[in-house]
């Protein structure tokens, strides 16, 4: 989205929860993607032995939580949208003006969606009990997720 962008607001329309969790798959794949290709020498190591790459993974919890958080605000931030909200043509705006997130509201929707993560999804169910069909993290940002 351009900055001076201006939206049409009668065109809006939220995402389905379906195309959401697509997009979110998707997400989800590209960071495991990466996060392997990171590791790669160390997993070769491990060869087959499953009990190593699950110690490996462990110990690199705290690396791919904030590889999820930078991935997330990015995207958020500069694009309105990650690589699966792109794919599957859905956008993340601001609730109040309907314009582009800005920083610290991608920030806080990011690190909001770790905690709704860790927290064995629950703030992600709040979507289905929501008006906007917000999720807790599109809550603390003040967000919402609409067709593009």
């Amino acid at each position: 989205m351009i900055e001076n962008e201006t939206i049409d607001v009668t065109k809006l329309e939220l995402a389905t929860q379906k195309t959401k969790l697509k997009a979110f798959v998707l997400d989800d794949i590209l960071i495991s993607i990466i996060t392997m290709m990171i590791l790669w020498d160390q997993i070769s190591l491990a060869g087959s032995d499953l009990t190593a790459i699950l110690i490996l993974m462990n110990e690199a919890f705290i690396q791919v939580l904030f590889l999820k958080l930078v991935y997330q605000t990015f995207f958020i931030w500069y694009y309105g949208a990650t690589i699966g909200k792109i794919v599957f043509k859905i956008k993340v705006i601001k609730e109040d003006s309907f314009s582009k997130v800005d920083l610290m509201s991608a920030l806080m929707r990011s690190a909001g969606r770790i905690v709704s993560e860790s927290l064995f999804y629950i703030g992600f169910a709040l979507s289905f009990y929501t008006e906007g069909r917000q999720t807790l993290h599109d809550k603390l940002a003040k967000t919402l997720v609409v067709n593009a």
